[in-house]
C-alpha cells in the first residue's frame, strides 16, 4: 500500500512500494549497459578479496556511477538501538557523504518502511523530514530504497537524485538488487571476521591467564608458608621481620595481578562463557 498524502504532509516522506507503483514500471531510462554493469561487479569482487574493510564504502560508490545518482548510502539497525538513534550509516557517497556514520531515529524512516514491505521502493523527500530532524541537507527528488537481511542483522541500501525528478527506472531497481545481496554478504563477511577474532582473542587471552595463574601460584604459597611459619615458629617474632619476610613475595604477587589484569579479555568478560566460544566457532 503506497503511502497518504498525509503521512507526506506529517513526515515529508513519500514511499512507494514499486511492486506496485505502475507509473515506474514504464520508466524507460537506462538501457542495459552488460559491460559497465559487468565492470562494477567486478570491483566488487576485488574489494572482497584484496580490502574487505572497505566493501560497504566501494558498494555505495559503485552505486553511484551504476544508477547514475547523485547520492547513495547503507544503513543498518544499531545492535543497541534506541528509538532516537536506531539506523546508522555505515557507508555514504555523493551530496551525502558527509552523513556517513549518522545515526537516524525508527520515526520517521523511509527504511522502517522499506524493510516492513521487505520489498524495493521508491520514495522522494520533501523539507519536512529534515526539519524534524533538525538536519541540514540536500532533497530526494527521486530515490531507490532496497532492504537486505544478514541473519538478525538488518539494513537497506539507496541511490538518490537530488534534482531529477525521473532518475531511475527498473533497470536500476534490478541492480539494485544485486548490490543488496552483496550488502548483505559484506555484513556477512564482517561478523564472521570478528567472530574470527574474538575466537583468536579468547584462546591467546585463556593460554596468557594460564600462565599466569601458575606464575601467581609460586609467590601465593611461599606467603602462605610465611604466614603459617610466623604462626608456628620463633624465627619471626615480631611483625617487623615477619612483614620484611613477605615483601619480596608480595611485589612479585602484585606485579603478576598487575599484569594479569592488563591482559584485553579482562574488559570482556562476556567472552569467557560457552555461548560465546559456541558463537565464534558457529560463525566460521
Amino acid at each position: 500500500m503506497n503511502m497518504t498524502a498525509s503521512f507526506t504532509e506529517e513526515t515529508g516522506l513519500e514511499v512507494f512500494d514499486l511492486r506496485d507503483d505502475a507509473a515506474f514500471a514504464l520508466r524507460k531510462l537506462h538501457p542495459r549497459d552488460a559491460a559497465r554493469q559487468m565492470s562494477g561487479l567486478q570491483r566488487l569482487s576485488r574489494a572482497f578479496v584484496e580490502s574487505p574493510d572497505t566493501i560497504l564504502q566501494e558498494l555505495v560508490n559503485i552505486a553511484i556511477d551504476l544508477c547514475e545518482a547523485d547520492s547513495a548510502g547503507i544503513s543498518v539497525i544499531k545492535p543497541d538501538a534506541t528509538e532516537e538513534s536506531f539506523y546508522n550509516w555505515v557507508a555514504a557517497a555523493g551530496n551525502y557523504e558527509p552523513f556517513f556514520n549518522a545515526m537516524l531515529p525508527r520515526y520517521p524512516s523511509a527504511c522502517g518502511i522499506c524493510l516492513e514491505r521487505g520489498a524495493a521502493q521508491h520514495f522522494r523527500v520533501g523539507q519536512r523530514f529534515f526539519d524534524i530532524l533538525g538536519v541540514d541537507a540536500p532533497l530526494v527528488a527521486d530515490g531507490l530504497l532496497l532492504p537486505w537481511f544478514e541473519g538478525e542483522t538488518q539494513g537497506t541500501i539507496f541511490v538518490i537524485s537530488h534534482s531529477r525528478q525521473e532518475a531511475f527506472d527498473s533497470e536500476d531497481v534490478r541492480m539494485m538488487k544485486t548490490l543488496a545481496d552483496f550488502a548483505a554478504m559484506a555484513m556477512r563477511n564482517k561478523r564472521q571476521q570478528e567472530a574470527l577474532v574474538k575466537q583468536a582473542e579468547l584462546a591467546s587471552a585463556a593460554a596468557m591467564a594460564d600462565r599466569l595463574a601458575h606464575k601467581i601460584n609460586n609467590p601465593l604459597q611461599s606467603l602462605t608458608n610465611l604466614v603459617f611459619l610466623g604462626g608456628e615458629s620463633v624465627e619471626y617474632t615480631d611483625a617487623a621481620s615477619l612483614a620484611n619476610a613477605l615483601l619480596p613475595d608480595l611485589e612479585r604477587l602484585t606485579l603478576l595481578v598487575r599484569e594479569l589484569l592488563a591482559v584485553p579479555f579482562a574488559a570482556n568478560a562476556r567472552y569467557w562463557t560457552d555461548s560465546a566460544v559456541h558463537d565464534a566457532q558457529v560463525s566460521k
